[in-house]
């Protein structure tokens, strides 16, 4: 494993960082989300593998995604040894402080997380996604408290345009309070709007991407006629990466992934980690070989020939995931 500080932070991360939205309440999920007993196996294999960036969120399975971490670190390793991030945002309860990024939600939901997760402090606490119901001074006022009442170490942000991003980092410093050191955006070969919209700023800022599916949940791993259990149940899947203009992305990493003699989540992800703004790209794995595969992508180096066949398929389109 290869290790890295988080964008001009000084906390260390591994390269490839263990996305835990696959686990949860099999009851509440969609036919291919893992309980504690089916999720053992690949905690400790992420150990095994020294993934120990963890990234979960309060909305993932109702809250069972936080509470499966938490246990999780208790059984197989040490709070000390695991950075441990979740998010903030999308509705909990119904309630004033279920949902959002007022001081009233930041409040409730990281304590609530804190609860679940069944610790004291997370090492990043991200903002899901951009609130226009709430003053941006008092989210970073409220997450700044967050961080020196010791719940948090660092805060982060996901999926928002990069002048709102740009705000939020304006508004901190004119406050005088805690920034952004990360931001998870979604970026692969069939989402690459962040190149243009969001990454100078990223450099300039001294933020770390950990670009959440990377694989294209899972489109980039197989042939584009292949389907699998989640392929038909996940309704975010079935939303993205659908296009007709997707199919020769696909067909691209399988061309080269065949030439090179490798999987083709080795080739997608291996191009994801060549971009000097990522940190850490997020796997979600639901499947054995799925963490081997992003570890051994840290060894494949594309050449220029090989990249161009990636990227030429690629036409611009509007970013997804905001919302």
């Amino acid at each position: 494993m290869e290790y890295t500080r988080l964008g001009g932070s000084g906390l260390k991360v591994s390269r490839i960082a263990l996305g835990c939205m696959s686990f949860g309440d099999r009851s509440g999920g969609e036919g291919w989300t893992l309980d504690d007993d089916a999720a053992e196996p690949i905690f400790r294999q992420a150990l095994e593998l020294g993934i120990t960036f963890w990234d979960t969120a309060n909305v993932y399975w109702n809250g069972s995604s936080e509470e499966i971490v938490g246990r999780a670190i208790r059984r197989y390793t040490r709070r000390e040894d695991v950075v441990l991030a979740t998010k903030v945002f999308f509705p909990m309860h119904d309630g004033p402080g279920g949902s959002g990024l007022s001081r009233r939600a930041i409040m409730e939901q990281i304590d609530a997380s804190l609860r679940r997760l069944d610790t004291d402090y997370v090492d990043v606490y991200q903002i899901h996604r951009f609130d226009p119901d709430t003053p941006i001074e008092e989210t970073m006022e409220a997450l700044h408290d967050v961080v020196k009442a010791g719940k948090a170490r660092y805060i982060g942000a996901s999926s928002m345009w990069a002048w709102q991003f740009a705000k939020f980092q304006y508004t901190a410093d004119l406050g005088g309070w805690t920034r952004f050191v990360s931001m998870q955006n979604q970026y692969n070969l069939m989402q690459r709007e962040d190149e243009r919209e969001l990454f100078g700023l990223l450099a300039d800022q001294g933020v770390g991407s950990i670009p959440w599916s990377p694989l294209s949940r899972g489109r980039l791993t197989r042939p584009w006629a292949e389907r699998t259990v989640r392929g038909e149940s996940d309704s975010l899947l079935r939303e993205r990466y659908t296009e007709a203009a997707d199919k020769p992305i696909t067909d691209a990493v399988e061309r080269v992934a065949e030439a090179r003699g490798l999987p083709m989540a080795q080739v997608a992800l291996a191009w994801v980690l060549r971009n000097p703004a990522v940190s850490a790209p997020i796997v979600g794995p639901t499947k054995p070989h799925h963490l081997p595969d992003a570890v051994a992508a840290l060894d494949v180096e594309l050449s220029d020939d090989e990249v161009s066949a990636l990227e030429e398929p690629y036409t611009p389109r509007l970013p997804s995931g905001f919302s």
